[in-house]
């Protein structure tokens, strides 16, 4: 199977590690009550943009939080389908096909990710062909939402 068709490493855990920071954060926001005069996490100051234009660096922290939560949670460089192969004998493959449950786009692509890593295994395994037997597409469905699934089998076969 090919690295770049499951979701890398640590990707979890880095969106862990930024939840976990941005709490800290967040936290830090309110007053304690230790010392007398609090003072503010982020400064008063506005970033001039130009003569007319001033942003208030408080709001620009916070877009940037919003959007970095946006990109940690639709994580646009992840491969939007994830693919689980079995091989049995006579040279039959059970290819199985889930894709993120949040995605910006690409759910109409599961016939052509199929026929893909047929090809692929078709290729990597000195085949001329491959015959579809069996395939069909759904949805998953769950607490956190549904899932696009795609199953199938195929066999190669040389000329």
């Amino acid at each position: 199977m090919r690295a770049a068709e499951f979701p890398a490493r640590g990707t979890r855990q880095r969106r862990l590690m930024f939840l976990a920071l941005l709490s800290c954060g967040l936290a830090g926001c309110s007053s304690t009550g230790l010392t007398p005069t609090p003072s503010p996490i982020i400064a008063d100051t506005t970033i001039n943009l130009s003569k007319s234009v001033q942003i208030p660096l408080e709001s620009l922290v916070g877009w940037g939080l919003y959007v970095g939560a946006a990109w940690l949670i639709l994580d646009p460089l992840a491969p939007n389908w994830e693919i689980e192969q079995a091989s049995f004998p006579d040279r039959y493959y059970h290819l199985s096909l889930k894709m993120k449950r949040v995605y910006a786009g690409g759910a109409g692509e599961a016939r052509a990710v199929f026929h893909q890593r047929a090809r692929d295994l078709m290729r990597e395994n000195g085949f001329d062909s491959y015959a579809v037997v069996e395939y069909s597409e759904g949805l998953d469905s769950s607490v956190l939402g549904s899932q696009r699934v795609a199953k199938g089998v195929i066999q190669l076969s040389r000329k």
